[in-house]
């Protein structure tokens, strides 16, 4: 992406060149990147959360806040993106869906089927995660 993105800007301000197709490639896995990495930022604790007050907690108050977060916050809404990205992805998936712009990248729909792909990994991490919690819980 970092390469893709000099080729960029060496292209339209050292050759006078602009691509539409390579803006949009980089703006494909930008989205990639965020969309594939929601799951794994989860399950390596890197989500924002309010840490002042999360590290005061015992393990056993910890494991019970992860737990509710989990079951009350996470899921319901990765749930819910899952249900409500289906129809939107079939639409495109039916039109083949491509850039609106001229000279722009074939494929959009490629990109939004990511889209139910993340929730249902953020689904079954949010899962994971609840079991580790609920293990710590029980140790505790």
């Amino acid at each position: 992406m970092v390469f893709v993105t000099c080729g960029v800007v060496l292209a339209r301000y050292v050759f006078n060149f602009g691509s539409i197709a390579l803006q949009e490639t980089v703006m494909y896995m930008h989205g990639m990147v965020f969309l594939l990495g929601i799951a794994f930022t989860l399950k390596e604790q890197g989500h924002v959360r309010v840490d002042v007050l999360h590290e005061k907690f015992s393990e056993k108050t910890r494991a019970v806040v992860d737990i509710l977060g989990n079951l009350l916050f996470l899921l319901p809404v990765a749930g819910y993106i899952f249900w409500a990205s289906l129809d939107y992805v079939s639409f495109s998936w039916s039109v083949k869906e491509s850039s609106a712009q001229p000279g722009g990248l074939p494929g959009v729909y490629l990109l939004k089927t990511l889209i139910p792909i993340m929730a249902a990994l953020l689904i079954l991490q949010g899962i994971s995660e609840s079991c580790k919690s609920l293990k710590k819980f029980l140790a505790s």
